[in-house]
């Protein structure tokens, strides 16, 4: 068995338990809990580190499961920013699909640069607030306002103009239309 190995059954059997214990107050959940340990070993030891304490590595492995984790959460919230963009045209065939609303709105909406379709998309479809859409797309809040702002124009020239008599014009037939592409 080479030193590796046995530094690293030592650092398992020894402080396994405490290593995933670790990883579970910081993930919240058992099974990624064990994936962050797993992964935090494997990129510890596949370095081929030449400390032979099991303290110091321990230290390291600690270090990699906090990393691991802080990696994958935004990894997540990219994702979760973009994945809609990512999105392909749904198959099956329904009522909804034959709405001339619906198609109108996938017409408007794809002539949209990205980021303005972005922020309409997770403003009127998600329902987020201008400042949970900034956090979302790494952006300044008046940057989403001006986004919001240029998208609802380009829109009602496309679909045409907002009722000028709701409280926020832009939301009431932007909320409607996109529950009709639902």
């Amino acid at each position: 068995m080479a030193d590796w190995e046995r530094t690293l059954d030592e650092l398992v059997r020894a402080r396994g338990v405490a290593l995933t214990r670790y990883a579970y107050l910081l993930c919240g959940d058992p099974r990624e809990a064990e994936d962050l340990v797993q992964d935090a070993l494997v990129k510890t030891f596949s370095r081929h580190r030449a400390l032979r304490d099991t303290g110091s590595i321990e230290a390291y492995v600690r270090q990699s499961i906090l990393t691991t984790h802080i990696d994958g959460l935004r990894r997540r919230q990219r994702w979760a920013a973009i994945r809609h963009l990512a999105v392909r045209a749904e198959t099956r065939l329904g009522p909804e699909q034959t709405s001339s609303d619906r198609i109108d709105i996938e017409a408007a909406l794809n002539l949209l640069p990205p980021r303005e379709r972005a922020c309409v998309v997770l403003r009127y479809y998600e329902d987020l607030t201008v400042p949970e859409i900034a956090r979302q797309l790494a952006l300044a809040t008046g940057t989403v306002k001006r986004y919001l702002s240029d998208a609802v124009r380009h829109l009602e020239g496309h679909l045409g103009s907002m009722p000028a008599d709701t409280h926020d014009e832009h939301d009431v037939v932007l909320v409607s239309a996109a529950r009709s592409t639902r």
